[in-house]
């Protein structure tokens, strides 16, 4: 006889495993089905956790190398590229330990194997050892993230030609690098490497870095990137990968055509994206729709077109970030249990977790424009502000994008020092549809970087202080 639950969630990732212990805490019966032999999805197994931990650490070895003598601390660092590994995979075993612990506490009954839906209410796991067992349930949630994108024609090894998994266990760091994509996950790998010895070239198809991203905030932080030793090839595309003895020739021509030329390098990372990860889940058969990128379609609840079947996170429209997953797995949960779960997707943060970090949310400048929204400008740099000169850590600026009739906050972009702490109170002015003026005259502490944001505001009125 099937087990049966109340709700049964497919991925434990960020939106799954949050989905499945929300939902257990409204009283909701709930299993919880993962492929990994640990929970946390691609966030904490391959992707957000032991990235950050390796720029974190990679930051601070550069650091020791080139910042400490300025402050007076005398220091020659040594480079131990394996325990630098290990300390990013301790990071991801106290994560994942720590959602397993927080399932067993919530008593949401975990199933580890390949989740497949049979029909509305019925889950078929099937184990690494090929046992199957079904599972049924009034509900079913679909939070199977995503998986990276390929190049045609190219196949990982994860040693030479290498995804972002590989990425973030190179066994050596390589003396040339090259990254295919100049997105978020090519940036913040190849700048950990960088950071560790590799001459690092990154190509990308078009003719700017961060597509998506305000593009004032882009053209800076590629000329940061420039003078911290990067090389940038755009509006390029990689046409073939080659090996050659112990190493690779890549072929590159121009995006729009043109003539071909090669580069000789170490290893290859491709970051050109990721694509929802909806394949083998019995979709197709059950008739749920996909769109042309195999994203699952849902309604205002989250809900597909087939009753009962729910689907969150990568697998949907909209970024894919995991903080994202979360507070679609909190609504999806509390719609069942009879609330009303909601989440404002126009209010969604997104950072960059480089040196200096970048972090947006709302609207950028373009898109404004390209919506013919009247709106007013205020700029403010860290080079101005007394705790970043303080704390050497003087690039970037923020901007403040407001409405020009009625001041409300629109966007708020930051290039900086801890852009990814210091873009939570936006967001949160932004929630409760607060004006420029607001955050002008919300006090700030001093000193702290967070008063660039507070001057940010000031200059949308032309009346900031400290430049």
């Amino acid at each position: 006889m099937a087990d049966t639950f109340d709700l049964i969630v497919i991925g434990s990732g960020p939106g799954g495993y949050v989905c499945a212990i929300r939902a257990a805490q409204l009283g909701l019966k709930t299993a919880i089905v993962e492929k990994r032999a640990t929970h946390g999805g691609t966030c904490l197994n391959v992707g957000c956790i032991p990235s950050k931990a390796l720029l974190h650490a990679s930051e601070l070895y550069e650091e020791a190398g080139h910042g400490f003598a300025r402050m007076g601390i005398k220091v020659s660092p040594e480079l131990d590229l394996g325990r630098m590994l290990a300390f990013k995979d301790e990071a991801i075993k106290g994560n994942v330990d720590g959602v397993a612990f927080l399932l067993k506490k919530n008593k949401i009954t975990a199933f580890h194997g390949a989740g497949r839906i049979l029909a509305a209410g019925r889950v078929e796991v099937t184990a690494e050892d090929g046992s199957r067992q079904t599972l049924e349930a009034h509900s079913i949630v679909i939070a199977t993230g995503s998986d990276v994108a390929r190049l045609p024609g190219i196949e990982f090894d994860e040693t030479r030609i290498i995804s972002s998994t590989g990425g973030l266990s190179l066994a050596e760091v390589p003396e040339r690098l090259l990254v295919v994509g100049a997105g978020v996950i090519g940036l913040e790998l190849g700048s950990v490497w960088r950071r560790l010895g590799a001459h690092v070239t990154v190509v990308e198809y078009l003719d700017r870095i961060l597509p998506g991203m305000d593009s004032e905030i882009a053209k800076s932080l590629e000329k940061i990137f420039i003078r911290q030793g990067l090389t940038f090839r755009l509006g390029t595309k990689v046409s073939a990968i080659g090996r050659t003895g112990k190493g690779l020739s890549v072929t590159l021509e121009p995006a729009q055509g043109g003539a071909q030329d090669k580069i000789e390098t170490d290893v290859v990372l491709v970051a050109i994206g990721r694509v929802p990860f909806t394949d083998g889940l019995g979709l197709d058969e059950l008739g749920v729709v996909r769109d042309n990128r195999k994203r699952i379609a849902v309604n205002g609840q989250f809900e597909t077109n087939v009753t009962g079947i729910y689907a969150i996170g990568d697998v949907i429209a909209g970024p894919m970030l995991a903080h994202k997953a979360e507070d679609e797995g909190i609504a999806v949960a509390e719609i069942l249990a009879g609330q009303a779960g909601q989440v404002n997707h126009d209010v969604i943060p997104n950072v960059i977790y480089t040196t200096p970090e970048v972090a947006s949310v709302g609207k950028t400048e373009e898109e404004l424009k390209a919506a013919e929204v009247a709106y007013t400008v205020g700029k403010f740099p860290f080079i101005a502000n007394g705790r970043a000169k303080a704390n050497r850590t003087t690039d970037g600026f923020v901007k403040v994008l407001a409405d020009a009739e009625t001041d409300r906050i629109l966007g708020v972009h930051i290039i900086g020092a801890n852009a990814s702490e210091l873009i939570a109170e936006a967001a949160v002015i932004m929630e409760f549809s607060g004006s420029a003026e607001d955050l002008a005259r919300t006090c700030h502490a001093h000193p702290t970087l967070s008063e660039a944001v507070k001057e940010a505001a000031m200059a949308v009125g032309k009346r900031a202080i400290h430049m």
